[in-house]
């Protein structure tokens, strides 16, 4: 039994790891030694990925394959198999686990669907014997995860130092929202907690400060949360936790730990997705209004934690009216980071059955996005996405807190931003590749010509804005309008990323 093992896949940027890779290497066993994590970068060069993992003569080439990487790794098996066509080529991953498989991925020898631990190792014994298995398609049983190898000593030292480290305390998720893939198994099921601290532990002692969980539902099960959050509670700080959450599931308990947490310690993904009651129902979410109203005033008047809400445009029989209203009350409740997210039609999920009521049109290539439907069209879906796009640059980055708010003063924020975002598009002609100081000065543009506010006033705030950042150097076009430029000073190394230090301050 020979040959090499390659695990490898495309991260969205460099300082994100995958902990797919890691849980496949921890549960190879004996075929550990001849194995290697090999992690590349969407929009690399395809052919000098496939020149470095080939240099390493390997036998078997598995890829961990998701929604904005699918592109690439269709490139780089098909480079591989023409180049090398002995080398097998293994396929993991959301993307290629339900039907259908909507990229071309013909020439991976084999796909396996599920969570795949347990069958990858078992099919690498197969094929470096000799015994390569006939189906192509190898649907991994389930497994008890309480038996299976954990992933965090892979973790190296350059991971963290200067990367996410991806963790969980659980799979699956028990809530049936159509929209999404966790939907598919209503069953979660949690790793040894006490194992799992260990773990931490060494993680923390080898230097680690950036644990971001990837548990669907951090606060379902309260006995474990609250263990996992007396973990960090006492340990020194700085670090940097992310958790994902339900919005309407808060007990007291827990709020008293989240309390605890100084400033730029906790980040929370809280999945709102829709305030309409009637368009939630039809996704099968289930929404309590005054629920999350009360605990997203909590969290942000009552702890330090930094907020990212998550809404989505283009749900079944929800208009661009409904979209906007939920925008004005999160905006009302906080000042936190809301993602404005389109929806997509992902292989598995049951909204293909609003389809034909609801007019329902999907993009059929990565990350198959919503056209159009009955009530927005596709001119209309267009503008909502460049509105996303604009929003996060504007909004959510946090470099124009306070300058921002200047553009809805009767706090109509979805109208406002949306008459912003489709003058700066008409200025521009491009939703990327707009640098700070274009787009201060777009809006600085904006908002004395178009709004007509005093110009001192409008650069006043915008050099407020940009000085919170220490050494970011201010647009030169400032200096003729601000009543007072603040002194420059050298930047200093932070241990949180900018936009953590923005929103902390």
């Amino acid at each position: 039994m020979s040959g090499s093992i390659i695990l490898t896949t495309f991260n969205a940027r460099y300082t994100h790891t995958s902990i797919a890779l890691r849980y496949l290497y921890a549960n190879l066993h004996e075929l550990q030694n001849d194995a290697h994590i090999m992690e590349f970068v969407i929009n690399e060069n395809i052919q000098t990925i496939a020149e470095k993992i080939l240099a390493k003569n390997p036998r078997i080439v598995a890829v961990s394959t998701y929604i904005w990487n699918a592109s690439d790794v269709k490139e780089l098996i098909d480079t591989i198999k023409k180049v090398s066509p002995n080398t097998i080529v293994v396929l993991g991953g959301p993307e290629v686990s339900y039907f259908p498989i909507r990229v071309d991925f013909k020439n991976a020898d084999y796909i396996v669907q599920g969570a795949g631990e347990k069958a990858f190792y078992e099919l690498c014994g197969q094929i470096l014997k000799g015994r390569a298995p006939k189906e192509r398609i190898i649907k991994a049983a389930r497994q008890n995860i309480k038996e299976i190898g954990l992933a965090y000593k892979y973790y190296t030292d350059e991971d963290i130092a200067h990367r996410y480290i991806y963790v969980e305390a659980s799979r699956g998720c028990p809530f049936e929202c159509e929209f999404c893939l966790s939907s598919i198994d209503e069953r979660i099921e949690y790793f040894d907690t006490a194992k799992l601290l260990e773990e931490f532990e060494t993680l923390w002692q080898r230097g680690a400060r950036n644990f971001k969980f990837i548990d669907r539902t951090f606060n379902l099960n309260m006995k474990v949360a609250n263990e996992l959050l007396d973990f960090f509670l006492a340990k020194e700080p700085p670090y940097l936790l992310h958790f994902e959450v339900i919005p309407d599931s808060f007990p007291p308990r827990l709020k008293e730990k989240l309390k605890l947490f100084p400033p730029a310690s906790l980040q929370l993904e809280v999945g709102i997705q829709t305030l309409n009651e009637e368009v939630a129902a039809r996704i099968n979410r289930n929404i309590d209004i005054e629920k999350i109203r009360q605990n997203v005033a909590f969290l942000e008047n009552e702890t330090h934690a930094h907020m990212h809400l998550d809404l989505i445009v283009g749900l079944p029989g929800e208009s661009v009216e409904s979209f906007g209203k939920n925008l004005n009350e999160l905006c009302r409740l906080t000042k936190s980071e809301i993602q404005v997210g389109i929806l997509k039609k992902l292989s598995g999920t049951t909204l293909a059955r609003h389809d034909e009521e609801y007019g329902m049109i999907y993009s059929d290539t990565p990350p198959y996005d919503i056209l159009q439907n009955n009530l927005i069209s596709f001119g209309q879906m267009q503008k909502l996405k460049r509105f996303a796009r604009f929003w996060d640059i504007a909004y959510n980055s946090g470099n124009f807190k306070e300058t921002i708010t200047l553009l809805w003063p009767n706090g109509d924020v979805f109208g406002a931003f949306y008459g912003f975002s489709e003058w700066i598009y008409e200025q521009t002609d491009s939703t990327w590749q707009i640098s700070l100081n274009r787009f201060a000065k777009l809006l600085f543009e904006y908002l004395t010509k178009e709004l007509k506010l005093d110009a001192q006033k409008v650069a006043d705030f915008i050099v407020g804005d940009i000085a919170r950042v220490e050494g970011r150097s201010l647009p030169a076009f400032l200096k003729e309008y601000a009543s007072h430029i603040p002194e420059q000073h050298t930047k200093e190394g932070s241990k949180f990323g900018k936009r953590q230090q923005l929103w902390a301050k």
